[in-house]
């Protein structure tokens, strides 16, 4: 019996050692070391939304995930980046999410789809080329306008998370 407990003590203390050894790590560790720069472009609105900082508002989520939370540096062109985002607000939608009983909408949804894709500067293909949807609600009752954009940047945020994560996967 006292020779069990000190297997099982063996066995946790050797748990314990090796999973501090597992490198896991979205600051930037796991990026290749020959990638130290990122252009990220602005991306067409067109999506016809209405809401004219869209493509403002996507660029900087966007650089905000690759720059802030990795080791890349922003680069100003394309020719001198070591990888690069590229794409294109596809669409935009604003549809009732909730009706309350009068038939009124109390709820709505914003949703925002980008085209977009994402490549090594040395590679001749991207390593993905695909569509990112976001969307968010907001309350129609309140301040519809400034919910409209919450729910925007909120839409967007989410999309810029997914693009990040799918290139740090990759990574």
């Amino acid at each position: 019996m006292v020779f069990s407990k000190k297997i099982i003590l063996l066995l946790f203390a050797t748990v314990f050692t090796v999973s501090g050894c597992i490198n896991y790590s979205f600051t930037g560790t796991s990026i290749p070391a020959d990638v130290r720069t990122i252009y990220i472009p602005f991306f067409a609105d067109r999506s016809q939304s209405g809401l004219g900082d869209l493509s403002d508002r996507i660029n900087q989520a966007l650089i905000n995930r690759f720059v802030n939370q990795s080791r890349l540096s922003l680069s100003n062109d394309r020719e001198s980046a070591d990888a690069f985002l590229d794409g294109a607000i596809q669409n935009y939608v604003n549809r009732p999410f909730s009706v309350r009983g009068d038939e009124q909408a109390n709820l709505n949804e914003i949703q925002i789809t980008v085209r977009a894709s994402f490549q090594y500067a040395k590679d001749e293909e991207p390593l993905w080329n695909k569509n990112f949807t976001g969307s968010a609600t907001y309350n129609v009752q309140e301040d519809p306008v400034e919910g409209e954009i919450q729910a925007a940047q909120t839409a967007l945020q989410q999309i810029a998370s997914n693009m990040f994560n799918d290139a740090v996967s990759s990574w």
